[in-house]
């Protein structure tokens, strides 16, 4: 791990939490919201600086920030506090961060397949030695995989992903010449196989991925299904951690990130110079920039999908009774949101220390 990795991660991942904050900020603003302050960082203010009606504060620990608005956490008699604004507004208040968070991820996954080109399609190209029995399920070479299990196939990576998470029977469909054919269920068994260096090796005996031709179409096309990706990946991670796959150990937090990107700068880096962990390092942040939109979309009390949730009970209830829950209420479902999710980072700092440190 090299100090500039560790540097440049620490910068874009507070330049993601800008980015949602203002996305909060600007949508507060436009929706005729009361912001009362606006911070990057967490802890005591370094700069602070009052402009109209709102006080703007660089804190010293760049792993938050907040977008405090009049009547968010407590009724208020400003008509322009939060509290008192419609419902499709405070909707849209609450999303635009997540929104911000998506679109950096897609400029930033856009930046880089112009800089790098597209990935490599998920092309089946032949068979290793041992494994020609693949060929009698109906799969060819140049067949491009489409769905397996149902899942739709983008790049060699998903093709990988999918493969690896299947059974011995795999539902397959392949684009062949621009048309769609459907395998139906193959057989596609792991096998003991002698790899290219000569060591025995148990895999399905397939080669998959090829470059295609990459024009702006195809980088513009390809930059939507990426981010598409990096959501599936949040989902599939979500899903293993509820169905026991994966625990505690296997969860990252700051200390984590932080790791983790140094590791892909450096590789990035062996490989390309600092060109190749810059790189590396971007799509790094892409990731989790979309990884911050969807997570912070679950409704969980004091993230912005709890806030979402809360809102539309609160809707529900005064459309049954006419009245609004006590916003005070609606605060002491977040701060107690807020305090076990502190818990939880506090178990995966604590994980990551021992993982990465000790």
């Amino acid at each position: 791990m090299t100090i500039f990795s560790i540097v440049l991660i620490i910068l874009f991942f507070g330049l993601l939490i800008a980015v949602h904050e203002f996305g909060h900020f600007i949508a507060a603003k436009i929706m005729g919201v009361r912001v009362n302050e606006f911070s990057i960082g967490m802890g005591p203010a370094i700069i602070s600086r009052e402009k109209g009606e709102t006080l703007y504060s660089l804190r010293v620990f760049p792993v938050g920030g907040f977008c405090a608005m009049e009547g968010e956490e407590e009724s208020s008699d400003d008509p322009r506090s939060f509290h008192n604004k419609p419902f499709w507004k405070k909707l849209i208040i609450l999303v635009a961060g997540a929104f911000m968070n998506f679109v950096t991820g897609l400029v930033i996954i856009l930046v880089l397949l112009f800089l790098v080109g597209s990935p490599a399609a998920p092309v089946f190209t032949g068979v290793m030695e041992g494994a020609e029995a693949v060929l009698d399920t109906g799969l060819q070479p140049g067949d491009q995989f489409y769905t397996i299990d149902g899942h739709r196939i983008y790049f060699q990576s998903d093709a990988m992903i999918y493969l690896q998470r299947a059974g011995e029977q795999v539902e397959v469909t392949v684009l062949r010449d621009g048309e769609k054919v459907d395998l139906g269920e193959i057989y596609l068994p792991y096998r003991q196989l002698t790899d290219e260096t000569g060591a025995q090796v148990e895999k399905r005996g397939i080669y998959v991925g090829q470059y295609l031709e990459d024009t702006v179409a195809t980088r513009l096309q390809n930059t939507w299904y990426q981010a598409i990706d990096y959501v599936r990946m949040v989902w599939m991670g979500l899903g293993d951690i509820f169905t026991g796959a994966v625990g505690l150990r296997d969860m990252s937090g700051v200390i984590g990130i932080v790791a983790m990107a140094g590791d892909v700068g450096q590789a990035g880096a062996e490989a390309a110079g600092m060109f190749g962990a810059v790189v590396n390092l971007l799509d790094f942040t892409a990731l989790i920039a979309i990884n911050l939109a969807v997570m912070n979309l679950l409704p969980i009390p004091a993230l912005d999908g709890g806030q979402i949730f809360l809102l539309i009970v609160n809707g529900i209830y005064h459309l049954f009774s006419k009245k609004y829950i006590d916003q005070k209420y609606l605060g002491y479902v977040n701060m107690v949101g807020f305090i076990c999710l502190i818990a939880l980072m506090i178990l995966v700092a604590i994980s990551d220390v021992n993982k990465y440190i000790l």
